[in-house]
């Protein structure tokens, strides 16, 4: 089971986008990959068709779920998931202050 969830914030780890932070915009669990808004930019070179010109256009690449780690809404810090039922539900929580993850 995967801890995060599409519009989660989350900080990024490892690589040349370390430290930044954005809201995740697309999950791929089958590639345990994650695609971040406005992280990871990378320049894809396109042919030209008859809807959509070529060009050079800047896209934003997946990342590999093990280097993001999510933001707490409450304390703001990078925090680890503790998942656990309450009501008959999987709630998600900081384990840091224990404050839900909605």
């Amino acid at each position: 089971m995967l801890k995060l969830k599409k519009k989660d914030t989350v900080i990024v780890l490892a690589g040349k986008d370390k430290g930044k932070k954005g809201e995740i915009k697309e999950i791929m669990p089958n590639d345990r990959k994650v695609v971040v808004m406005g992280i990871n930019i990378v320049s894809k070179h396109k042919k030209t068709t008859k809807e959509k010109p070529g060009g050079i256009h800047k896209v934003e690449a997946p990342l590999d779920i093990s280097n993001v780690q999510l933001v707490c809404p409450k304390c703001g810090k990078p925090a680890r998931v503790k998942v656990g039922v309450q009501g008959g539900e999987k709630l998600r929580s900081c384990k840091k202050c224990g404050e839900a993850i909605v």
